[in-house]
């Protein structure tokens, strides 16, 4: 059987599914086999693709417009045409970059394979960078993870802004996009440096 799935970013309605409806119809899916989101391809709560999913059998065939109305991402992509494969389901795109995969063929099992490497090569390449990245950060003394949302700079503009009564802190939070607590960790409400504004402070000075 042919089943088929189909997406359109924008919920507003100034964006129709009537072309990939009918490039699937032109293509043998029944009409009642189509399923749809109206949602970005980057959010994970696509109940449309969940159902189309859940509704596939073996030796099923799922037919999709352009790949990228698939997957959110090349890994997910991946994933998800990996669990299709092992359920014994078929996945074919009619136009587009992908419209040469069809994974019910030879040669379209083959082009798959060549995403799936690039999918893997480039999880080595993040990987290698981030490797990098904090190999570097040791050598320069950091020890890793997130960076300080408080900076020198933001801490004497806390210092000047404090000091007078008629400043919102809330407002001056979000001028210097930090948290409340993270703001009176290091200033006083009267704008007096506390003790983490003096490390701060003093480790910059070297």
């Amino acid at each position: 059987m042919l089943i088929g799935y189909m997406r359109v970013s924008k919920t507003d309605g100034s964006q129709s599914t009537s072309l990939q409806q009918d490039a699937m119809i032109a293509a043998g899916v029944d009409p009642v086999h189509i399923y749809e989101d109206q949602a970005s391809g980057k959010k994970d709560d696509r109940p449309g693709l969940a159902a189309c999913l859940k509704a596939l059998r073996e030796e099923d065939t799922l037919i999709v417009w352009k790949l990228d109305r698939l997957g959110r991402n090349l890994h997910h992509l991946v994933n998800t045409v990996h669990n299709l494969t092992s359920r014994g389901i078929g996945l074919k795109v009619l136009t587009g970059h992908g419209a040469s995969i069809d994974t019910t063929s030879a040669a379209g099992k083959l082009v798959f394979g060549i995403f799936a490497a690039l999918a893997e090569f480039e999880r080595e390449l993040i990987a290698e960078r981030t490797r990098a990245g904090l190999a570097s950060a040791r050598a320069r003394g950091r020890t890793g993870g997130r960076p300080f949302k408080m900076t020198p700079a933001k801490i004497r503009l806390a210092m000047a802004a404090m000091g007078h009564k008629e400043t919102s802190v809330s407002s001056l939070c979000k001028e210097l996009g930090i948290t409340r607590q993270t703001l009176y960790r290091h200033v006083s409400p009267k704008g007096e440096l506390r003790p983490d504004g003096v490390k701060l402070l003093s480790r910059s000075q070297h």
